[in-house]
């Protein structure tokens, strides 16, 4: 910062005084001179410093060394008309300001920033043009065969808001005192209800005598996270530390931005009706991150980040029980571009079945990032598992028991012990004491496998060459069928040739490509704000829990101060300072992000 040298003359500390002053009044509003100066500027000046385009969203960035109570931001189609998004999306986070935008179909988009200043906008500026891609709608959630026919739950098809939609904002503060007006009968009575668990309570109002079980209120809802949402924030979770989406129809769940995180707590849905969960950060869960449990129809999770959940009972809970479990007649699930962070038990899917139960599941382009078993455990289910990437993990990849049907294509495992197994036989025997099973007792299940690529790890025993102690039947082609004369050691299961008998409309990536498709997509947004990079040399074969990752975990916070709407930028520990600025050299986006091979 400039500084007056003292002098002896008046006249002379007068000249040099005007020269400074008309030396300020030319420089632009720069960071470093902000963050010397503090509130000396009495107009805003808005500086950009980050925007892009995501899935069905886009963001924004930036800063101001005046501090300002409230902004304005807008989105507009590329050749369009600007439409105000809510204030709740416009956060603080101490040293910038963001502004997420979902609820957008695939296409090009501006954003527009303001500064509102007791209602006149001041120092407003405009985003260079943004790419938005829309998400992969694929798998059996939105099969047509399926009940509901979608999963999108609150949202259209194509990324955008229903007219007949409402809209919730949770943060830590409004938790327990958000409210919304819920339908409670046929006649269309209404309950206002206060707390996002009073909410879904009323939600899941139906008429006893309705053999489908389908709520009074039908209506889209979207819950929308922010920040970080603790168990000791939230009241009327249930004994098993769950939000309850319990006999609800047509909802998401979803965070918003790069750190929307429930930590302590997990989502339990049960007897539910086309719901998404998305873009949500789980962690310390105190059963299961997920768990849709009993008579659950089209359900979609995806884009999420799970955990280390509080260590339970069993010694193979140390790192919590299931990350995303599905179960007990659930049926028509896709799981997609989710982010399993070390979990030991990632997925169980189909649960206390004796035989093939037919249930119709999908795991897409997942990344099973060093976790040890899980992925999935299959249990009397129908399940394809197609390009996602198994990176590290120590016990096993594919479990197949109980006479489930797995079809596995186009998935890359990368030094995974054991790719695939079927319970009692081939690779699940042979490299065990004693023959008994390195993962489940149960009668086998039926795996074919196409277009994967394996990259250490123990080899996967083909079928064509041993056909009774075999892990999986390798097809030359995608349209091969299976031959009913090879059949499950125990049980005699045979394969049903699903994949081959009118399966879905589904796009499937080189295998080759997998790992950098999945790491640039999977997770929440940009990755989440909680990163670890893992030492493969140690970890690809370590089931133990990491301290290091376990402590970051359970010291979680998120650097969220404040959002707009709810309870306003600047909290009193502020004590009216403006946000300290970033450095002037952040490069700024001129389009969307890049796009990996494969993707569109």
């Amino acid at each position: 910062m400039l500084r007056l040298r003292a002098l002896k003359k008046s006249t002379a500390m007068l000249l040099c005084i005007a020269m400074i002053v008309t030396l300020f009044a030319g420089l632009t509003m720069t960071n470093v001179f902000a963050a010397e100066v503090g509130t000396i500027a009495s107009e805003p000046e808005i500086i950009l410093t980050d925007f892009g385009g995501r899935t069905e969203a886009a963001y924004v960035e930036w800063q101001n060394p005046t501090e300002v109570s409230a902004y304005n931001v807008y989105v507009s189609p590329e050749n369009g008309n600007y439409t105000k998004i809510d204030n709740e999306l416009i956060r603080y986070y101490g040293t910038y300001y963001r502004a997420d935008i979902p609820g957008l179909a695939a296409g090009r988009y501006k954003i527009k920033v303001a500064a509102d200043v007791n209602g006149t906008e001041k120092s407003v500026k405009e985003t260079d043009v943004v790419t938005v891609k829309a998400h992969a709608r694929e798998g059996y959630a939105f099969d047509a065969a399926s009940p509901y026919k979608t999963a999108s739950g609150g949202y259209n098809d194509d990324g955008t808001v229903p007219d007949d939609a409402q809209i919730i904002y949770i943060t830590k503060d409004t938790v327990n005192t958000v409210e919304l007006d819920v339908i409670q009968d046929a006649k269309g009575s209404i309950y206002h209800c206060t707390g996002l668990t009073e909410i879904l309570k009323y939600r899941a109002k139906k008429d006893s005598k309705d053999s489908d079980k389908v709520p009074y209120d039908k209506r889209h809802l979207i819950i929308r996270f922010i920040g970080k949402v603790s168990d000791a924030d939230i009241s009327g979770l249930n004994s098993s530390g769950y939000l309850e989406v319990k006999d609800c129809a047509n909802i998401t769940l979803e965070g918003i931005g790069v750190d929307a995180t429930i930590y302590g707590w997990g989502i339990l849905v049960r007897q539910a009706k086309n719901i998404e969960i998305r873009n949500i950060g789980v962690l310390q869960f105190q059963d299961d991150g997920i768990s849709l449990d009993t008579e659950n129809y089209n359900i979609w999770v995806h884009n999420c980040d799970i955990f280390y959940g509080r260590p339970g009972s069993a010694k193979d809970q140390v790192k919590g029980d299931g990350s995303l479990d599905v179960k007990s007649g659930s049926d028509y699930c896709s799981f997609s571009y989710n982010h399993f962070w070390d979990s030991g038990k990632c997925s169980l899917c189909g649960m206390k079945a004796d035989s093939y139960q037919g249930y119709h599941m999908t795991y897409h382009h997942n990344w099973f990032d060093h976790s040890d078993s899980r992925h999935p455990r299959i249990r009397g289910d129908q399940v394809h598992i197609y390009n996602n990437y198994y990176d590290g993990n120590s016990k096993y990849g594919v479990g197949s028991c109980t006479g489930s049907q797995v079809f596995v294509e186009n998935n890359y495992f990368r030094n995974v012990k054991f790719p695939v197994l079927i319970s009692k036989q081939g690779s699940d025997v042979k490299y065990t004491d004693g023959g008994k099973g390195t993962f489940s007792g149960e009668d086998g299940g039926m795996i074919k496998m196409f277009g994967n690529v394996l990259n250490g790890g123990h080899d996967v025993v083909d079928a064509n060459s041993e056909p009774i102690e075999f892990d999986a039947y390798i097809a030359k082609s995608r349209e091969e069928q299976v031959p009913s004369t090879f059949k499950a050691k125990q049980g005699g299961t045979t394969y049903n040739n699903f994949d081959t008998n009118g399966l879905y409309s589904y796009n499937v990536d080189d295998a080759n490509y997998v790992p950098d498709i999945v790491m640039s997509n999977a997770g929440r947004i940009d990755g989440g704000d909680l990163k670890w990079d893992f030492d493969d040399a140690v970890e690809d074969t370590n089931d133990q829990i990491i301290p290091e990752l376990n402590n970051a975990v359970k010291g979680y916070e998120s650097t969220l101060i404040n959002a707009a709407g709810v309870t306003g930028f600047y909290p009193e520990t502020t004590n009216g300072t403006p946000p300290t600025a970033r450095p002037t050299d952040v490069p700024i986006p001129t389009a969307g992000p890049t796009l990996k091979p494969g993707e569109t």
